[in-house]
Parts: C-alpha cells; sequence; structure tokens
C-alpha cells in the first residue's frame, strides 16, 4: 500500500464513520477497488486501528466541551451517590443524565463486542454478508425518515432509550450495518429530537470505537515497522475529513432528510450482492 492509497482509506473512513454507510462495508470493498496489498496481517490491523483512532480523536476534537461537561457530571453523580442524591442530581443535571444515558447504552456493544467477537470477524469474509447489511441500513434510515423523530430532550430520554439505542450499536458491529446510521435511527424511533439523535450517536461513537481500538492496540507496533508515512497519513486523513463528516451529518439532519444516504445503501449494497454472486463471494 502506498500514500495515495492510505489517504484514500483514510478519506473513506472518515467519511463513512459518521455518514449512515456504514465504515465497516466501505473498508472490505474499498481497498478490493483500489489494489490494496499488505505486506503481512499485522500491517492491516496496525493500518485499520489508527483509521479509527483518526476518526476517535476527530470526534473528541469537534465535542470537546460537551464532553468536559459529561466527565464532570459523571464524577459528580458518583460522588452523589454517597450523598444520597443521585436520583435528584440525574433529574436537574443533564450532564450527569447524559453521562449515565452513554454508559448504559456502551453496555450492549462491548457484551457484543466480548461474546460474539467470532461470529462478527467471520462476516468481514463475505462480500454476500456486506451486501445484504448495506440493503439493511437502509432500510433503518427509510423507517427512521417514516417516523421523523419526536421532540425529546436529554431530560426526557429514559433508560430503556439508551439501551435500545445501545444494541442497535450492538447490532452495528456486523459489516454493512452503519453505527451510525443505526443508531440515530433507534434514536428517532425512540422519540429524540434530530439534532439530538445525531449527536447522541457521535458521543456514543467514543468508547466504541476506542474500545475496538484499544483491543487491536497490541498489533499497531507491526505495522509501524512496516511503514510509518502510509499510517500517519491515513491517520490524518480520517482525522480532518472524519471532523468534517460530523458537522456536514449534523447539518443534514437539520435541514434535509437522511434518505440521499439509504438510496446510496441500496443501490451498493445490491451491486455487492450482484457482484459477489457473480464471482463466488458470497
Amino acid at each position: 500500500m502506498d500514500i495515495i492509497q492510505a489517504i484514500i482509506l483514510g478519506i473513506v473512513q472518515g467519511l463513512t464513520e459518521f455518514l449512515p454507510v456504514s465504515s465497516s462495508a466501505h473498508l472490505v470493498l474499498v481497498p478490493q477497488l483500489i489494489g490494496v496489498t499488505y505486506a503481512n496481517p499485522a500491517q492491516a490491523v496496525a493500518f485499520d486501528t489508527l483509521l479509527h483512532l483518526g476518526t476517535l480523536v476527530a470526534v473528541i476534537a469537534y465535542f470537546w466541551r460537551e464532553i468536559i461537561k459529561i466527565i464532570i457530571g459523571l464524577i459528580s453523580s458518583i460522588v452523589d451517590i454517597f450523598k444520597g442524591k443521585f436520583k435528584t442530581g440525574l433529574k436537574e443535571d443533564s450532564s450527569k443524565r447524559l453521562a449515565w444515558l452513554l454508559v448504559v447504552g456502551t453496555i450492549p456493544a462491548g457484551l457484543a463486542g466480548i461474546l460474539l467477537e467470532k461470529q462478527f470477524e467471520a462476516l468481514f469474509n463475505s462480500f454476500g454478508a456486506v451486501g445484504f447489511f448495506l440493503i439493511i441500513t437502509g432500510l433503518l434510515l427509510w423507517g427512521a425518515e417514516r417516523v421523523g423523530g419526536g421532540e425529546k430532550k436529554i431530560k426526557d430520554i429514559s433508560f430503556k432509550n439508551a439501551l435500545a439505542i445501545g444494541i442497535f450499536q450492538a447490532i452495528a458491529i456486523a459489516p454493512g450495518i452503519s453505527r451510525s446510521g443505526s443508531t440515530i435511527a433507534a434514536g428517532l424511533f425512540s422519540g429524540l429530537e434530530r439534532e439530538l439523535a445525531a449527536r447522541y450517536s457521535f458521543l456514543l461513537a467514543i468508547p466504541a470505537i476506542a474500545g475496538a481500538a484499544a483491543v487491536q492496540l497490541k498489533d499497531i507496533g507491526a505495522g509501524f515497522e512496516a511503514n510509518t508515512g502510509v499510517l500517519i497519513a491515513g491517520f490524518l486523513s480520517a482525522l480532518i475529513v472524519g471532523f468534517l463528516a460530523i458537522g456536514l451529518l449534523l447539518k443534514i439532519i437539520r435541514e434535509r432528510t437522511l434518505m440521499v444516504f439509504a438510496y446510496y445503501c441500496w443501490i451498493v449494497g445490491a451491486l455487492t450482492l450482484i457482484i459477489s454472486y457473480m464471482y463466488g463471494l458470497i
């Protein structure tokens, strides 16, 4: 893999991690299209990890003020437990409530990643599975737009809502199911305001991406030995494009419809299924 290919894959990761079209699907399909090859499996894992770290830094950079409030809220609410004011704090302070909503929303993906790791990994070797799940993502977005969202603010979100959104994030470990698309759709199904559904989805991405990267972190060293320049190029392009993609989707969900992404997922999913059938890649 050369630097140009690394930049292309970084751009793809940055866009598709936050736009609801599935980064995992595109990181399965695009390397095949542009002829990416790796010197060894460790280099492939290292590069994929660096791309995800790039988008992790992007979402932290975009929401850093809100993240600081959430961290302070979480620490304060833990102190509230010993004061007997935990429930009161959750009702009165939106930062405390949001912190625990994110904790609850993270649990399903964490359990799925631990308990079903091998099953999900097997899906990454199937182009047919990627195509099928892209179509499912399109259906989720279509259904979410039919519902259109609601008027729930942070104080109105229940922990059952957070758990439901978290389950959708867990399902999105499968390649082709968009993490942002499924969690935004779940947020709209749960009655969240449109922009809040997107913001909650992006904040929920932080522990999910960090957890996935932490699992693979041990393999980064071998990849760096291969080509440091390529890894850095991919990381920076994923970071910059990811930061821009967050702002783009927030603008789209405020002012427009997500249906363009549903159509995209249906088209790419159908083409992937056709090609995988023709070439026996099912």
